[in-house]
């Protein structure tokens, strides 16, 4: 199976293509994706838009994994990155692609195995699990993949969480 993971921006995309394998999975794409504060919010969403449009065209990916939002003291970015998230969902969606969302606690569960991990037990285990260039992996490239071995994760057990199809 590949698994397309996106960390949720519209300044920072995290974006990661991965197939499934033994004893470790495999990136084959992953990249944090920006688009400049100077531009308009419309044509920054048309980017990320295109972008993702692209990378399913290349890769080919069955699922998109991304992350639900989560709430935070600045709503206007809250509104913002749930626009993008829109985008990304509408552009999977129209790729036929499944769709897997779930929440930063249960992506936490999923690669460390405790809810309330911090980011460096997260980036240690996103290490331990797959195969990465460690110099090349920004932390929005490093959530997309813990995204996607979420995925694969519940795809294993009896009752996935929150998925479309999945």
């Amino acid at each position: 199976m590949r698994i397309l993971g996106i960390d949720p921006g519209f300044e920072r995309l995290g974006v990661t293509v991965m197939e499934k394998s033994a004893p470790k999975h495999i990136v084959i794409f992953s990249e944090c994706f920006k688009t400049s504060a100077k531009l308009e919010f419309a044509e920054r969403l048309r980017l990320i838009g295109e972008e993702v449009r692209k990378i399913i065209k290349k890769y080919q990916p069955e699922v998109l994994a991304i992350e639900t939002l989560f709430l935070n003291t600045n709503q206007k970015t809250v509104m913002r990155v749930a626009e993008a998230r829109g985008v990304v969902v509408y552009e999977a969606a129209m790729a036929g692609l499944k769709i897997f969302e779930a929440s930063p606690p249960q992506i936490k569960v999923a690669t460390t195995g405790y809810g309330r991990s911090d980011k460096t037990q997260i980036n240690k285990m996103v290490k331990i699990l797959v195969d990465i260039d460690n110099s090349k992996k920004s932390d929005d490239e490093l959530d997309a993949i813990a995204i996607a071995l979420a995925a694969f994760a519940y795809n294993h057990r009896s009752t996935p969480i929150k998925t479309d199809k999945f």
